[in-house]
C-alpha cells in the first residue's frame, strides 16, 4: 500500500528534502520544530541534544526499532511539550513514550514527520523547506 500523498504534487524543496531524508527529521527539521515548542503553561520546552537523550533511553532499558534521523529527537520533546507532568510522569516514562510513537506495530515510516507536517498544514505554518536541507 502507498501513501496516498505519494501522489500529490509536492513543493520542490519538500521533493528535495525527501530526497535526501526520506519521511523523517534532519536535524535543521527538529531544530526548528523543537524550537516552536512551549509546555502546558507556555514555556520553552528544555532542548536536549540526541547523544543525551540516546544515553537516557540506553539507562532506561530502551531500545528504538524503526528510529531514523532526529525522529526521536522530536518525539522526545514533543512527548515533553505536550504531555510530562499530565500523563508522562519522568524521564524513564518519557522514554517510554517514544518507543511507543516510534515502535507502534501499526504505524507507519515516517510517523513522526508526518504528524509534524500535518500540524503544520492544520495551522497554517509554512516550511521554508530550502532551510531545512
Amino acid at each position: 500500500m502507498s501513501r496516498l500523498d505519494y501522489y500529490d504534487i509536492l513543493p520542490r524543496g519538500l521533493e528535495a528534502y525527501l530526497s535526501n531524508y526520506g519521511w523523517h527529521f534532519s536535524k535543521a527539521m527538529c531544530d526548528w520544530a523543537v524550537s516552536r515548542m512551549k509546555d502546558r503553561v507556555g514555556n520553552r520546552v528544555p532542548v536536549r541534544p540526541k547523544e543525551q537523550i540516546e544515553q537516557i533511553m540506553a539507562a532506561n532499558g530502551v531500545n528504538l526499532q524503526n528510529d531514523k534521523g532526529y525522529d526521536k529527537v522530536f518525539v522526545w520533546h514533543m512527548g515533553l511539550s505536550d504531555y510530562m507532568g499530565s500523563s508522562i510522569g519522568n524521564e524513564a516514562g518519557l522514554a517510554r513514550y517514544v518507543k511507543d510513537v516510534l515502535d507502534d506495530p501499526d504505524g507507519y515510516e515516517g510517523i513522526a514527520f508526518t504528524r509534524f507536517l500535518a500540524d503544520c498544514n492544520a495551522k497554517g505554518i509554512p516550511v521554508i523547506w530550502e532551510d531545512m536541507i
